[in-house]
């Protein structure tokens, strides 16, 4: 199943974006210091470096399915070159969507902007339908960037080492694979893991078992733009 590029719908005055800025600050838990992950590929590895004081909701989500070991075993299943990369969605074994926790609050408004290298949270045309999938910008694309008529895409990271692997991903050949009718790799490109890393040292960080969660079925393909 393809998801075409769609066309911004309109959300609201600005106001609607700076308030709920404020509301989210004013609400949100103190920042955590910024933590690093490193994302294993079949074709290389690189690492991300999450921006918590900028976007704490979307980066506390990310963490969550990366401590549950969610992301192992799914696919960069979209590749648009000159765009972005996206995955963490579909499993690898049977492309299949899995099962996520609910979406969340789209912090687009968060000042961080869709600039080459940077790390945002996918989703539909609803403004928050974000949940698991995540994509890592190939160029400038401020297309993502929210405006005061309407939502953009939240940026929440950005690639600190491995920039070079996330290029030679965003110029796999790509075409139509299993459900995916374009812009899929046409050899899949696995994320065997994602996993919280020690910034200084560079080793693996152990996470603690995370409770059971029973997961709320998503309803479709999530996609920037």
């Amino acid at each position: 199943m393809r998801t075409h590029p769609r066309k911004w719908l309109p959300s609201g005055p600005a106001s609607w974006l700076g308030l709920a800025g404020l509301l989210l600050a004013a609400n949100a838990p103190a920042a955590d210091p910024p933590t690093q992950v490193r994302v294993t590929t079949n074709m290389g590895e690189f690492v991300i470096e999450t921006m918590p004081d900028r976007a704490p909701l979307t980066v506390q989500n990310y963490l969550r399915y990366v401590r549950e070991g969610f992301y192992s075993g799914t696919l960069f299943h979209r590749v648009v070159a000159n765009f972005v990369i996206q995955g963490g969605g579909h499993a690898a074994a049977d492309f299949k969507l899995k099962p996520a926790h609910d979406p969340i609050f789209n912090e687009s408004g968060n000042g961080l902007q869709n600039k080459r290298g940077m790390v945002g949270l996918a989703r539909g045309e609803s403004a928050h339908s974000g949940n698991a999938q995540f994509y890592v910008n190939l160029v400038d694309n401020p297309d993502l960037d929210p405006l005061p008529t309407r939502w953009g895409y939240a940026v929440f990271g950005k690639v600190v080492q491995g920039m070079d692997v996330v290029d030679r991903i965003g110029v796999t050949p790509t075409g139509s694979m299993g459900p995916f009718k374009a812009d899929a790799p046409l050899k899949p490109v696995i994320i065997e893991k994602v996993e919280i890393i020690d910034a200084a040292a560079g080793q693996a960080v152990k996470p603690p078992p995370p409770a059971p969660v029973a997961p709320a079925s998503p309803d479709g393909i999530l996609s920037p733009k």
